[in-house]
């Protein structure tokens, strides 16, 4: 891994995780630590950290957390219309898991004001707890875990724990990028192990991504694309794409 690429990295995990130590990441990226401070330091410079003794974290997280705002807000209009279609897959009744992230929490605002009643909702998202919580008709299950700042969503063990033994009918997962070699991938190991869980206890796994994150590669790799049944994405997805998920028998749903 190139230098610059390695920075990059760096930088998507701490946007998802609020804060990392030097020991880990090099031990992450396989480099020394001094490697490592060497990155931080120009993460540093331009504006995007703030290094600590042992370590470093994103600048500004805590305002973030502080007005409830997710990192995440880009292609928006491409995940309003993701969350839309979502919908139509939701049935009055239902048990789901909704996943943390920017494209579930527009699917948590959509359905606040649908007219699906009688839902148990279980989230590892606060800001999506929070939202749906005080809903009469939607009864709201949280896992435990590790809090991680920037995505409002909780982590680790714990979280993964929350689902054993659990049968739910639906998951509607996130995710940071549709590596076609690496699969469904994360910024953050520490998720890895709560998305596998998510999807051991559901019947159907819907992933939604917007179609900027096919053929994209975070970090870390959760495992092959027919962990999935259906991904659910909008109309500039491209038909290469839509042949290789077709190919691992999911039904692509456009938005």
């Amino acid at each position: 891994m190139l230098p610059n690429q390695r920075r990059e990295k760096i930088l998507e995990l701490l946007k998802e995780d609020g804060s990392a130590k030097v020991a880990d990441l090099a031990r992450l990226f396989k480099v020394t630590e001094v490697t490592i401070r060497q990155d931080l330091e120009k993460l540093e410079a331009e504006d995007l950290i703030i290094k600590e003794h042992g370590g470093a974290y994103l600048k500004n997280v805590e305002d973030q957390v502080k007005s409830f705002s997710l990192i995440h807000q880009d292609n928006l209009d491409k995940k309003e219309k993701i969350a839309e279609k979502c919908l139509e897959y939701i049935e009055s009744g239902d048990t789901i898991i909704l996943d943390s992230g920017s494209t579930t929490t527009e699917i948590a605002k959509k359905i606040k004001h649908s007219g699906i009643r009688n839902l148990t909702i279980i989230t590892n998202a606060l800001n999506i707890a929070m939202m749906l919580g005080a809903e009469p008709s939607i009864e709201v299950i949280m896992t435990g875990g590790e809090f991680k700042p920037p995505t409002l969503s909780l982590t680790g063990q714990k979280a993964a724990d929350f689902f054993k033994g659990l049968n739910v009918q639906k998951l509607f997962l996130a995710t940071a990028g549709i590596s076609l070699k690496s699969g469904l991938t994360y910024p953050s190991i520490s998720d890895l192990v709560v998305k596998k869980a998510m999807i051991d206890a559901a019947e159907i796994t819907y992933l939604v991504a917007d179609s900027t994150k096919i053929g994209k590669s975070a970090l870390a790799s959760l495992g092959a694309l027919s962990l999935i049944d259906y991904i659910i994405t909008d109309d500039a997805i491209e038909d290469k794409h839509k042949e290789v998920f077709r190919d691992n028998e999911i039904e692509v749903i456009i938005a």
